[in-house]
């Protein structure tokens, strides 16, 4: 019988553990697959109009945001693809509960990346879109609508890649409750 004062280290259910490594692999697929998309959305963003016999060039790599929000993506697919085969070792040899902890902060980190590219590029698009009166930008998406069509479709690719990002780190960060000090 244990007294009041001692504790009893329990280990975690093996099942619990599975389920963890296999949700982890599948949002990491998943958010891959978001933020890859999301990049080569944003990549392959331009259009070329004429207007008065004036040629006008849309494309990503003239704002500053939105070429922070596709290298963050960029990023952000590469290092999910990274602890994907951690992850994948992590399974063969049981990952200890230490390991969690570098997890969460791994995808803290990118959450933070992608959010704030991702609100970056929202920003800027809702500029393009809508323009700003009081400083004299014109909205651009009626002049190029496939441009920011594209550019729509990338940013919803993004939040898609944040939301499976925060899910992972939510996950982690319920998993590194388990280290034992």
């Amino acid at each position: 019988m244990n007294s009041f004062g001692t504790k009893t280290i329990e280990n975690p259910p093996l099942i619990s553990d599975k389920c963890f490594i296999r949700t982890q692999i599948l949002l990491r697929i998943l958010a891959a697959a978001f933020t890859l998309a999301a990049a080569c959305s944003m990549f392959t963003s331009k259009e070329t109009v004429h207007v008065f016999n004036t040629e006008m060039d849309a494309r990503y790599s003239y704002s500053s945001a939105l070429k922070f929000f596709a290298y963050a993506n960029v990023i952000g697919c590469a290092f999910s693809i990274l602890l994907l085969f951690l992850v994948s070792i992590f399974c063969r040899k049981g990952l200890h509960p230490k390991n969690y902890f570098y997890v969460f902060l791994h995808d803290m980190i990118l959450t933070a990346l992608l959010l704030a590219g991702t609100a970056a590029a929202t920003t800027i698009g809702f500029v393009g879109k809508y323009g700003e009166n009081q400083s004299g930008w014109m909205p651009i998406c009626d002049s190029v609508p496939k441009f920011c069509q594209k550019v729509i479709k990338s940013i919803i690719f993004g939040y898609f890649g944040v939301i499976f990002y925060l899910c992972l780190t939510i996950i982690s960060a319920n998993q590194s409750r388990k280290i034992q000090l």
